[in-house]
């Protein structure tokens, strides 16, 4: 009997986060990343900004990322994906928490992000544990609960059961909002039972 079943579940990006911040001209409060990034020269000092278009009315504005800092500062690889609009860069910033808080506005995760599951053939009165680990490509914060429901395509109420039921073992509550790797393991009903004995 195979005792070591495993499977990887990964949260994947689908788009970028938006940031919700306010807009001068039209009070929107969407923006999505244009994609862009001004690298502005006085001599020998840099301001580097990532570019922001609103949602609503489509003006650009502008998030300091460096602001009057020496170009020997700057890796020249770092310098040239900036003036390049590198879109791994582009992605690093707008993903990027410590951004968002030094400049004022939150990100908004709702739609940028999906979850491939890559499980065995597993029926839920199995009684050899599976475990599964979750694994995110980007810090999106996702509710365990969400996760278990796309992830064993049950409901609510029936993951809810399964936690209750110790067939389902977290290392985080439910309603937890997980963002970084974690690992769980599902068990049959006759695990429970056994133990009971």
């Amino acid at each position: 009997m195979n005792t070591d079943r495993k499977a990887l579940w990964a949260v994947r990006q689908s788009a970028l986060p938006a940031v919700v911040r306010l807009c001068p001209d039209c009070s929107g409060m969407g923006h999505r990343p244009s994609g862009k990034i001004r690298v502005n020269a006085s001599g020998k000092l840099l301001d580097v900004w990532l570019l922001l278009s609103c949602a609503a009315c489509d003006r650009t504005s502008k998030v300091p990322v460096h602001e009057r800092v020496h170009v020997s500062s700057l890796e020249p690889a770092r310098l040239v994906a900036y003036e390049t609009n590198d879109p791994a860069v582009v992605r690093e910033l707008t993903m990027s928490a410590s951004l968002a808080a030094k400049n004022g506005y939150r990100l908004d995760w709702t739609g940028s992000w999906q979850l491939e599951t890559r499980t065995p053939l597993y029926a839920f009165d199995d009684p050899t544990p599976l475990k599964v680990l979750v694994s995110f490509e980007l810090p999106a914060p996702v509710r365990v609960e969400r996760l278990l429901m796309r992830g064993l395509g049950l409901s609510r109420t029936a993951v809810r059961r399964m936690v209750g039921e110790g067939r389902i073992r977290l290392p985080l509550a439910l309603d937890a909002k997980a963002h970084q790797d974690f690992e769980l393991t599902l068990h049959g009903p006759r695990c429970s039972d056994r133990r009971a004995h």
